[in-house]
């Protein structure tokens, strides 16, 4: 698995299977936040520990990521993702029985980490296993995942509490896991071929030392400052984790078997196309984040009712992702720089429909469905102009640099436009002025896709 081998229906396989890994770990992401009521009336929690619930596993997943793409380099992302999964099965189970609000937090955090292994290493798997039209057929996949994960745990955990399964309320929520994590673990044992030793069994724990406490650092205050009121101690973590990063980055280029090999930023389109995929996930987290506090806080829907909203956005994402190499293969370079732009204006016109105070009818229905669309169409060829140049000894860098971005970007989105959402007064002016800045950061995106496109 760490060499690149021909396509063949093995490898779809494979494929297929550390993609239900990907879409379990991204469930998690949002599938608690419905459940969250359940958890406080049943635990007995306090606002701090609920907030812990949602952001322990966002933090450590967000920090691990580069470590999980460099530990998968080392030691086989055969091995490295199976581990990944029993660690997000053991913990799943663990939240789901769960006798204390502590005891769940101490979970979340945990599992986050085993997601952090699973992660890196499927796009890992997709550089080196596929090349040409299989590549961006399997890109295509990946993004649809992706695009799906986040809008399908909000639909599934509304089912999930309000079914009440067994009587067991939110504990679903997380022992939905535990079956799948098996099925996928047992799946890729049988799929993937054994890891051969890559002849490097050195961690750069100096990188590790700098890196782990830096994007942590950074990570922490993002997700908590927002619910919290950005308390006085936010900024000055944030600087003492950019400040780690920055001598991170230093160190990086004078070891010689570094924890991040930053060569990679030098492949053309590959430093173009983190700037473009970093604003799209940005844009793409304030929508969901400001969107759903929206129809639930201001408009009164059930977080079912909210989720469904965003199920035309998350449908179109999908099918654009999937079915945008059926255009002329002369515009598949303009696809990303094109597609933002529609975004762009679709978002605005969202913000127009929300302006008079209810959901917006139908023309909002159908400018969601054209933003999914056109945001679906783009991304799959970002990720494929971004790594088009990447050569196989570079992937893992590279894959560790794509997931740490498309994570910290959703992150960074939540606590940017969350904080600005929050800040004005409810109500449709709040909603409106949100979305006109997400059009603005996709603005943005489409003039660094312009730059990608022409890499």
């Amino acid at each position: 698995m760490t060499t690149a081998v021909p396509t063949e229906r093995r490898s779809w396989l494979l494929l297929g299977t550390l993609l239900l890994g990907q879409f379990m770990a991204l469930l998690d992401v949002t599938i608690v936040n419905v459940a969250l009521p359940s958890m406080r009336a049943d635990l007995g929690a306090s606002g701090s520990e609920l907030q812990l619930v949602v952001a322990g596993y966002t933090v450590s997943y967000a920090t691990l990521l580069i470590t999980g793409a460099r530990l998968g380099a080392l030691y086989g992302t055969r091995r490295l993702f199976r581990t990944g999964v029993l660690v997000f099965t053991a913990t799943s189970l663990l939240c789901g029985l769960a006798p204390t609000a502590t005891a769940l937090v101490v979970a979340r955090f945990v599992q986050g980490a085993g997601a952090a292994l699973m992660m890196p290493q499927i796009m890992s798997v997709i550089q080196l296993r596929f090349t040409g039209a299989a590549r961006a057929k399997a890109l295509s996949a990946y993004s649809a995942v992706l695009a799906t994960g986040g809008v399908a745990g909000l639909l599934l955990g509304g089912v999930l509490v309000e079914a009440d399964l067994a009587g067991l309320g939110w504990r679903p929520v997380f022992l939905i896991n535990v079956p799948i994590g098996i099925a996928v673990y047992a799946l890729v044992g049988r799929v993937a071929p054994t890891d051969r030793p890559s002849g490097e069994r050195r961690l750069d724990l100096a990188g590790l030392a700098l890196s782990l406490p830096g994007v942590l650092l950074v990570v922490t205050p993002l997700v908590l400052g927002h619910e919290q009121g950005w308390p006085g101690w936010t900024f000055p973590v944030m600087a003492v984790g950019a400040l780690l990063l920055v001598i991170f980055v230093r160190v990086q280029r004078r070891v010689h078997d570094p924890l991040l090999n930053l060569d990679v930023l030098r492949v053309p389109g590959v430093r173009s196309g983190l700037v473009t995929l970093a604003l799209t996930m940005i844009a793409y987290g304030g929508f969901l984040f400001s969107t759903a506090l929206h129809l639930q806080n201001g408009l009164g829907d059930t977080p079912l009712q909210a989720a469904l909203t965003f199920t035309a956005f998350g449908l179109t994402f999908g099918l654009g992702s999937f079915h945008w190499q059926r255009l002329p293969k002369r515009t598949h370079r303009w696809l990303t720089p094109v597609g933002m732009v529609i975004s762009a204006l679709a978002c605005a016109v969202v913000a127009l429909g929300f302006a008079s105070g209810g959901h917006g009818g139908i023309p909002v229905i159908v400018a969601l469905a054209v933003w999914g669309g056109a945001v679906g169409a783009a991304f799959s060829p970002m990720l494929g102009n971004s790594l088009r140049n990447v050569p196989p000894a570079e992937a893992a860098g590279a894959s560790g640099l794509l997931t740490t971005t498309v994570q910290l970007g959703q992150v960074v989105g939540v606590a940017t436009f969350g904080t600005v959402f929050l800040g004005l007064a409810p109500g449709a002016h709040a909603i409106s002025i949100t979305l006109a800045l997400l059009a603005g950061v996709m603005a943005l995106g489409a003039v660094s896709a312009a730059a990608l496109a022409r890499a």
